[in-house]
């Protein structure tokens, strides 16, 4: 863990993860079981869509360009895993844990992430549109070089998260919690409602001039 900037504009950088991947065995088929227990496979190309593998755990996998379109993953464990180039809407991963885990590439919609725990989560590239965080606790998670459009991170509590090089378009923080969240390396940053919960975070100048209509309409100043 690193911290960057100084003195009260220092914030505590987030620990990225280390996924390592033993040699994978081919997943051998079939569709997903509820509750069941995936180990040190590869998934390529597989499609998902419409099934159900709520409560179940993927232990030292990888999951290569997946469809996850109405896949019902409520409760799923996702450890130590990579997944590449997923793609779906309407993937339902309510509730679940993300822990040392990679998501790369991801083309995803209205993807339910609500509730879920991410904990030493890289999420790199590819666009997700509306994702729903709400109440969901991120802690050592970073999103780099990807573009999220209306994430709803309503009454979510966010730690050690840093965006880099990320596009933030409707961002929801209504009733959040920041707190070591660096924004900085957003090239664009736009908060459609919660700017008042910005505390705990760690903007640009440049950043800040861009949100000042919104910051004034939060504690109700008039720009004339």
């Amino acid at each position: 863990m690193v911290s960057r900037g100084t003195g009260a504009g220092r914030v505590k950088g987030a620990r990225r993860p280390e996924v390592r991947l033993p040699p994978l065995e081919p997943f051998g088929g079939g569709e997903l079981e509820p509750d069941g227990d995936y180990d040190g496979l590869e998934f390529p190309e597989t499609d998902f869509a419409g099934q159900d593998g709520a409560g179940a755990r993927f232990m030292d996998c990888a999951l290569r360009g997946c469809a996850l379109d109405e896949t019902r993953l409520h409760h799923a464990r996702f450890l130590d895993s990579v997944l590449t180039g997923v793609r779906g809407v309407g993937t339902d991963l309510a509730e679940s844990t993300l822990r040392d885990v990679e998501l790369v590439d991801a083309r995803l919609g209205g993807v339910q992430l609500h509730g879920a725990a991410l904990e030493r989560v890289v999420i790199r590239g590819g666009k997700i549109d509306y994702l729903n965080l709400r109440t969901a606790v991120l802690r050592d998670v970073v999103f780099e070089g990807c573009v999220l459009v209306e994430p709803d991170f309503g009454g979510a509590r966010l730690e050690r998260v840093e965006f880099v090089d990320c596009a933030l378009k409707g961002v929801d923080l209504t009733a959040a919690t920041l707190k070591d969240v660096d924004l900085r390396g957003a090239v664009s940053l736009e908060i459609a409602r919660g700017v008042g919960r910005l505390a705990g975070a760690v903007i640009s100048p440049s950043q800040l001039l861009d949100l000042a209509p919104v910051l004034a309409a939060e504690v109700g100043i008039r720009v004339e």
